[in-house]
């Protein structure tokens, strides 16, 4: 692995365990075993490092916001795109800790933040109106985008929820909860098929 990727995920292990704020880059450099100036080489102080973060996340995620516009997912599948999504989401967990102060200081972080969360609404939105199209869905649009809301909304907080709580790990409950917002809007069968799925998301 190059020292560039090397630092990245240490950075990453170090950020996700401890908080963004309290690591520094010395700390960083020492754990992988560099100089302070062998880092600095390859990032110039803390803030390149998030953003380099932030990228390689938006680089994972953003296939999962593209699915084929001529997609007919089943309301499970809808499920699996909860899954992968909030799987991305537990490996960068340190963006969602304090989201709001780390935006605050970093400019470049909201704007990408931004563009993210601009894109999973829509995929959400798409999703569910491909679901109504095909019926599977009982509520009207209003409704619906209400959903989409409460589905960011749970996707972008209900992990650093977990951590307040102790809970570290917890990625499955949070499936389980944006899954359990999407079942009342659905209409039988698929409403108890996604029930069913959810529920073995739940810790035995």
């Amino acid at each position: 692995m190059k020292t560039r990727e090397r630092i990245l995920a240490c950075a990453l292990d170090l950020f996700n365990q401890h908080g963004e704020p309290n690591v520094s880059t010395l700390q960083i450099a020492t754990e992988l075993g560099i100089s302070p100036g062998n880092l600095y080489y390859h990032f110039h102080g803390k803030e390149p490092l998030v953003l380099g973060l932030l990228e390689r996340f938006e680089d994972e995620l953003m296939p999962l916001l593209e699915p084929p516009l001529d997609a007919r997912l089943q309301a499970e599948d809808y499920g699996l795109f909860l899954h992968l999504i909030v799987e991305h989401m537990a490996r960068y967990r340190f963006l969602f800790q304090d989201l709001s102060n780390l935006a605050g200081r970093l400019p470049k972080l909201a704007r990408g933040m931004r563009r993210l969360i601009d894109a999973l609404k829509r995929t959400l939105a798409a999703l569910l109106a491909s679901l109504q199209a095909q019926g599977l869905v009982l509520s009207d649009t209003q409704a619906l985008g209400l959903l989409v809301e409460q589905i960011t909304l749970t996707l972008l907080f209900s992990l650093d929820y977990q951590r307040v709580l102790g809970h570290l790990g917890e990625e499955a409950v949070v499936v389980y909860q944006a899954m359990m917002l999407v079942a009342p809007h659905l209409a039988e069968p698929a409403r108890s098929a996604v029930q069913r799925l959810a529920g073995k998301y739940l810790p035995r």
